[in-house]
């Protein structure tokens, strides 16, 4: 009956919502069509289709990429009040996000695995990984370095993609693409302020001068006091401030980020330090202790050079080094009732280089040829562990390894709209060897504004060092040297549909086997541990419509339907909603210049670690924005949760709360200032 429900409500929305836009002009009798049942054929193929970068590493339009995109631009981060990266993923169709006071984890068809630092999800900054080689993180909440501000558009790729990039394009791939110098010709200071005290601060300079030289150069910084006053049940005794964690879940940061341009050179540099205090409790330490937080940093530098060759062909390469450094600070009761807190130290540090060369150009007219060749040297990956006073050292683990990889892609065009896409990559790791992973697509569009893709694709997710060698002596965690990468075969059927100017719709569904999945289990001895348990199978429908127009009217919905199961029991995943609903509506109070932007997001209920159930919610969002009120000047007030929804995420094996309480309702003011 639900899915029935959202079927007929995607369907209404698709046929009456109001058509307008310059495709308009040229008729006599001023009448414009109010739904897609009055436009004639001709103004149906007048569709603005956009492009894709990060699924085949060239430009390209959508309809061309051998996998199921969505593309968010810049105007709708505005429009919708979106903070973090995490804001953003939430808001897109099959992406939910799990948040447990700490760090934010994103789901991906059902997939989001407790203990798994985000790993199974390649992210991009302008092409340049920001994985890191000791927990493998994709950093999407406030951890992330570029501030939203400067996002130009943001890729989202499904599927398996490791016949490109290797390991942790498992699930999907995101390309964030930041703004141009050019763009912005001139400087640019932003603030804001909202709930739980906080606050953020940026400057930023671009612009492209006469000799060719292009630059952006920006700062930012964020401050939030968190949630007072945080009730955990689990904690509820006099001992424990009855369950109430009081000034605990601060955040705050700061970032760089530049970006300079010349001729077929470019340099990007990148850097966040962020400190988050830990409200949960976690890992057994001193509940309601300001002193439990950690902090982490990650700078690169990456230099790329690009070069346009004869007939179309191009040649890429790039130089990069990235540095990553955690600190953890927990506090752990004492040996004796009455001892004083022992404050443990947790600690990694992740260095690394490398080097990708890549070739792409045409041969016989009907190939679009690419082939390229990586290699990246981890010249430190180490973690440890001690308690400061008395001193005891339970962890001191330094490693070094190093991957080199080769692939290569065919862009066939069998017939005029007949695509055929192939392609393979070889990863040899000096840690457990080499393997190969496949991908092929088949594109037909049988009509203009039509198109069918048959996809299927074989990933890899090595196991990180986290994983296989993290241990504290016995106190919470044990290692598992023994580790295999698990191995994901996924088979997926895309209907995409343009429709005139303004209106594009996608039914997809998908099927994917993983085997020897890595999961974080709890030991017969109390103590966590990481395993190859097991294989994993899902299948799910996703249908989305989406519509644009020029006077800045704008809306998405979306509709998920996914089944995720452990093949051996035949049980369902833990956090793997079954339901995803998605709408989102901005629109004009005064053309051009005031809109109103709504978000409606509902996610049905999630199976936690304990065998209990976490039920559905929907939360809502509001946001005005306005530009140009004043000559240079943004400004936006928004509503977070508008309901004040109680609801919560559930917890990982490092939590005694099997359920994590989230935010209520927020605010948030902003503005932006152009010199």
């Amino acid at each position: 009956m639900k899915i029935r429900c959202c079927l007929t409500l995607l369907i209404f929305v698709a046929t009456c919502l109001p058509v307008d836009g310059p495709a308009w002009a040229g008729d006599t009798k001023n009448e414009r069509p109010r739904s897609l049942t009055e436009l004639s054929i001709e103004q149906l193929m007048e569709i603005d289709v956009p492009t894709v970068y990060g699924a085949c590493k060239f430009e390209q339009k959508v309809t061309d990429a051998p996998a199921s995109v969505s593309v968010i631009a810049a105007d709708e981060i505005k429009k919708y009040g979106h903070r973090t990266l995490a804001d953003v993923l939430r808001s897109v169709r099959g992406l939910y996000v799990t948040y447990d006071r700490n760090y934010h984890f994103l789901g991906v068809r059902g997939l989001n695995r407790p203990g798994d630092y985000n790993s199974r999800v390649l992210l991009l900054l302008d092409g340049h990984r920001l994985n890191d080689n000791i927990y493998e993180t994709a950093a999407v909440g406030t951890e992330f370095p570029l501030d939203v501000d400067l996002i130009d558009r943001i890729e989202i790729i499904r599927g398996p993609s490791s016949s490109l990039y290797g390991a942790s394009a498992f699930l999907g791939v995101i390309n964030v693409i930041t703004r141009q110098g050019k763009d912005m010709k001139s400087a640019e200071v932003a603030g804001s302020a909202g709930s739980q005290d906080a606050y953020s601060g940026r400057l930023s300079y671009g612009n492209k001068y006469p000799n060719g030289l292009e630059m952006l150069i920006s700062g930012s910084l964020y401050n939030s006091g968190g949630a007072r006053g945080l009730y955990f049940s689990e904690f509820d005794t006099p001992a424990t401030n009855n369950g109430l964690a009081d000034r605990a879940d601060d955040d705050k940061s700061h970032s760089f980020f530049s970006k300079f341009a010349f001729r077929d050179l470019t340099l990007t540099g990148a850097y966040i330090s962020r400190e988050k205090g830990i409200p949960t409790g976690s890992f057994g330490t001193v509940f309601n202790d300001n002193r439990n937080r950690t902090t982490d940093a990650h700078g690169y530098a990456d230099l790329k050079y690009d070069h346009k060759l004869e007939n179309q062909a191009e040649l890429t390469g790039r130089v990069y080094y990235d540095n990553y450094s955690y600190r953890g600070d927990y506090m752990y009761y004492g040996a004796n009732p009455g001892d004083p807190p022992v404050r443990n130290k947790d600690f990694s540090d992740g260095e690394w280089a490398g080097g990708e060369l890549m070739y792409t150009g045409r041969f016989l007219e009907k190939h679009l040829f690419t082939a390229g060749t990586e290699v990246r040297y981890n010249f430190r990956q180490g973690q440890g562990t001690y308690d400061e006073s008395p001193f005891l050292s339970k962890l001191d683990d330094r490693r070094s390894s190093h991957i080199y990889a080769l692939y290569l892609q065919d862009e066939y065009h069998l017939l005029s709209n007949l695509i055929f896409n192939i392609g393979v990559r070889y990863d040899n790791y000096s840690s457990f060897g080499g393997t190969t992973n496949p991908r092929l697509a088949l594109i037909y569009k049988p009509w203009e504004k039509t198109i069918l893709k048959l996809l299927y694709g074989d990933a890899f997710r090595a196991p990180n060092v986290y994983e296989q060698y993290y241990a504290d002596n016995g106190v919470t965690a044990k290692p598992n040297p023994d580790l295999r990468p698990e191995k994901i075969r996924t088979y997926e059927l895309v209907y995409e549909q343009y429709l005139g100017e303004h209106f594009r719709s996608s039914l997809s569904g998908f099927y994917y086997r993983i085997d020897d999945l890595i999961t974080q289990q709890t030991d017969t001895d109390g103590l966590l541990i990481y395993r190859n348990v097991g294989n994993i199978e899902a299948r799910g429908m996703e249908v989305e419509i989406e519509g644009k127009w020029t006077d800045g009217l704008q809306g998405r919905a979306s509709y998920v339907l996914q089944e995720t199961k452990d093949q051996e029991t035949g049980n369902e995943l833990t956090n793997s909603p079954r339901h995803l609903v998605k709408l989102n509506l901005s629109a004009p109070l005064i053309r051009k210049t005031v809109f109103a932007g709504a978000e409606i997001q509902y996610t049905s209920s999630r199976k936690t670690l304990a065998g209990g159930d976490e039920g559905g919610f929907v939360t809502a969002n509001l946001t005005l924005f306005s530009q140009n009120l004043l000559q240079g000047l943004e400004f936006s007030a928004s509503v977070y949760n508008l309901l004040d929804r109680k609801y919560g995420d559930p917890g990982s094996g490092e939590h005694l709360q099997d359920i994590i309480g989230q935010d209520g309702r927020a605010f948030r003011l902003k503005f932006v200032y152009r010199f």
